[in-house]
């Protein structure tokens, strides 16, 4: 793997106006890795019963494998309730939109190509990019706090880290290889994300929004190279009823939200593209090989939309497999005719001399 590259992160200005009614404890005093994302979470609950209506717009701009600026877009973000809220994204040759209504049901509608992996994960980075409650589970992860130290400001950084089963001792596991997040020291706002040892997120302009925290300006990059980078350009309250909320006529609609789970031979079947993964120098020197075992979420678009480990001998061959496998692409899954979300294992082997 590409060794990681850090990223400078712009510490700007409007953090010292959110600091002065900043709660406390505050990150950068705080020990427990736990103790500072539950202080966290609370900021970047925006899924909250109690919130007003409101609309997110924001523009982004993709890059070339040479990192030059390629595609622009536009994302939106309608929410009315935990229940009822919208999502699109639009540019040349492609729109999406996802609709969740009051009565539980799911409408999609797209043209053109479909998303890539990291377009699609705007929208996770802009209104929940910290783990899920599931990640944090003992038994499956450990957290690990390390500060690092960027613009001469000391910011906690946790990196969440699968436990692996066939190895008892602890490992050293650089900060970074697994999903790590970096808070400012003085109030819990996110402001960099790490994975897979080479992809790192910026999140600038923090701001207050019925006071939960949003990065107005988002910065994605691979290796040092940039994938993406996002600028929110409108905040506003709307009515509960807003036209935006109700699907197009055209919509196609799901009428159960929840996930169907496929075996590892099925996905196998669907398996369009497939990015071999590297096998890793420090793991080769340690003699390590064996199976990863992921569990992956793949869209109705045939991409993966999250991914996780369940299972893996060592921890830079997971990182290897995770981000190998988050750029496969499936053919999506039919159930009556229709696309829907499927739930499924992958497994990676990793062999030496193989």
């Amino acid at each position: 793997m590409r060794a990681w590259i850090l990223i400078a992160v712009c510490l700007v200005g409007a953090l010292a106006n959110l600091a002065q009614d900043a709660p406390s404890p505050q990150p950068g005093k705080m020990k427990d890795p736990g103790a500072i994302l539950a202080a966290a979470a609370p900021f970047y609950d925006f899924s909250d019963p109690t919130l007003k209506p409101w609309h997110l717009k924001a523009t982004y701009q993709l890059y070339d494998d040479k990192g030059n600026p390629s595609e622009q877009g536009t994302f939106e973000y309608w929410w009315a309730s935990p229940k009822v809220y919208r999502a699109t994204w639009s540019r040349p040759g492609a729109t999406h939109s996802d609709w969740h209504t009051a009565d539980g049901k799911h409408a999609y509608q797209a043209t053109g190509d479909g998303l890539n992996y990291f377009e699609n994960k705007l929208n996770t980075a802009l209104i929940s990019p910290l783990p899920d409650a599931s990640d944090l589970d003992p038994a499956k992860n450990r957290l690990d706090k390390e500060e690092l130290k960027l613009s001469n400001v000391k910011l906690p950084c946790i990196m969440v880290i699968p436990v692996m089963p066939q190895h008892g001792q602890v490992q050293t596991v650089p900060l970074g290889l697994f999903p790590t997040y970096c808070f400012d020291p003085n109030l819990p706002a996110l402001r960099a994300s790490y994975s897979f040892g080479t992809v790192a997120m910026e999140f600038n302009h923090i701001v207050k929004v019925q006071g939960r925290l949003l990065a107005k300006e988002i910065l994605l990059f691979e290796g040092g190279r940039k994938l993406l980078t996002a600028e929110v350009e409108t905040i506003e309250g709307i009515s509960a009823s807003d036209p935006a909320l109700t699907p197009d006529p055209a919509a196609t609609y799901f009428p159960k939200l929840e996930k169907v789970g496929i075996g590892a031979g099925i996905a196998v079947g669907m398996l369009m593209k497939k990015v071999v993964p590297i096998y890793p120098q420090d793991a080769k020197d340690a003699h390590a090989d064996g199976r990863v075992v992921l569990q992956a979420i793949i869209g109705t678009d045939g991409r993966i939309h999250d991914l996780s480990v369940q299972e893996a001998p060592w921890p830079s061959l997971a990182a290897s497999a995770l981000w190998s496998v988050s750029q496969w692409q499936y053919k999506p899954y039919l159930l009556n005719g229709q696309p829907v979300e499927v739930e499924t294992t992958v497994n990676v082997i990793f062999k030496l001399g193989g």
